[in-house]
C-alpha cells in the first residue's frame, strides 16, 4: 500500500517539478496515516522524515515499520541506501526548543527552484535549509520586490532575501540570531550572484530588534516575519512564544512599514489565533491556501497573512 502511493506521488510530482522549474520537491506527505512519514526529494538523493506516534515508539512497531519504509524508497525511487537521509521527529512537548543539529555527515548540496539555487543540508539539521512550504510566497515576494526596501525576520538561511534580491529589490534587511545561518544566507546570495554592499545580513533577536528600531528613520516597502512557534536561547532575552508575542510583534513592524508597505506573517503553529488588535489599521487577508505549494498535500502545514499598512 506504501510503495504503490509513493510511486504514485513520484510519477505525479516529478514530471510536475520539472515544469516549475525545481529539483527539490515532496512526493510523500504522510498520504496514509498509517505511514507517518515526509518524502522528499533533492536532485539524487532523498530526504526522510518520520512522525513516529509514541505508542509505535514504545512497541516498536516503528523500527520495523521504517524498515519497510526505507526498502520501498530505495526500489520504488530507485535511490541507493548511501543516498537516503532519515530524520526522526519526535513528539515534543510545547515550550520545548527547536530541533538542534542532529548529525554531522554534512550531505550539503545545491538545489534549484524557480531558476534560483540553495544550498541545503540532508544530515546535519532536521530541517533542511529550505522550508519548500513557502515557495509560493518567495514568488510572491520576488513579482513585488522591484525597487522596494526589504526587510526578512526570523530570516532562517535567507531564501526569501534571495527571492526579493533576485527581484531587484533596491535593498534587503536580513535579521536572524543564528551565525550559522546567516552565514548560509550569505552563500545563498552568493550562490546567485547576488552577495553586495545593497543586501546587509544581521545577527539579532528579531523581536527585539524590530522593538529597538522605532525611533529610526529606515522604513520598508516589504517585509517578510516567519517566527518559529517557540524558542528559546541564551543569545535572547527570556522566550518567544508566537500566539503570546504576536501582537507586541506585529505592532512593532507595522510602525516600520512605508505607507502602503506589505506585510507577509506566517507561522506553522496550528492552534495560531491572529489577534485582531495586532492588526488594527491594516488591510489584512489570509492567504494560507494560496501560500502552500501543489506537492504539500497535508494543508495544514503553515498558515500565512498578507498584512498592508495604510
Amino acid at each position: 500500500m506504501f510503495a504503490n502511493r509513493l510511486r504514485k506521488g513520484d510519477k505525479r510530482f516529478r514530471k510536475w517539478a520539472r515544469t516549475q522549474g525545481l529539483t527539490a520537491f515532496r512526493v510523500y506527505d504522510r498520504d496514509i496515516p498509517e505511514y507517518p512519514y515526509a518524502i522528499d526529494v533533492y536532485g539524487d538523493r532523498v530526504h526522510v522524515v518520520e512522525y513516529p506516534r509514541r505508542r509505535a515508539i514504545a512497541s516498536g512497531a516503528a523500527d520495523t515499520q521504517r524498515e519497510e519504509v526505507l526498502a520501498a524508497v530505495t526500489q520504488v525511487l530507485a535511490v541507493p541506501s548511501e543516498r537516503i537521509f532519515v530524520k526522526t521527529h519526535t513528539p515534543q512537548p510545547w515550550g520545548r526548543s527547536q530541533y538542534g543539529r542532529v548529525g554531522q555527515d554534512s550531505g550539503r548540496i545545491v538545489v534549484e527552484e524557480q531558476g534560483l539555487k540553495f544550498w541545503v543540508n540532508l544530515g546535519d539539521y532536521l530541517d533542511t535549509g529550505l522550508f519548500m512550504d513557502h515557495r509560493n510566497t518567495r514568488a510572491r515576494v520576488r513579482e513585488e520586490a522591484r525597487g522596494k526596501r526589504f526587510l526578512n525576520l526570523f530570516a532562517y538561511t535567507g531564501a526569501f532575501t534571495v527571492y526579493a534580491a533576485a527581484g531587484g529589490a533596491a535593498s534587503t534587511m536580513t535579521v536572524d540570531l543564528s551565525n550559522t545561518y546567516l552565514d548560509w544566507a550569505e552563500d545563498n546570495l552568493d550562490l546567485n550572484g547576488l552577495a553586495n554592499a545593497r543586501h546587509t545580513l544581521v545577527r539579532a533577536d528579531a523581536k527585539a530588534w524590530v522593538e529597538a528600531q522605532a525611533d529610526a528613520p529606515e522604513r520598508y516597502d516589504l517585509v517578510v516575519c516567519d517566527p518559529p512557534s517557540f524558542s528559546t536561547s541564551k543569545k535572547m532575552s527570556g522566550s518567544f512564544n508566537v500566539q503570546r508575542d504576536h501582537p507586541r510583534l506585529l505592532a512593532a513592524i507595522r510602525a516600520l512599514l512605508a505607507p502602503g508597505g506589505v506585510l507577509y506573517f506566517s507561522n506553522n503553529f496550528l492552534g495560531f489565533q491572529l489577534e485582531p488588535k495586532a492588526t488594527r489599521g491594516m488591510e489584512v487577508e489570509e492567504i494560507t491556501p494560496r501560500s502552500i505549494p501543489e506537492d504539500f498535500q497535508r494543508k495544514e502545514i503553515h498558515r500565512c497573512w498578507r498584512m498592508v499598512a495604510p
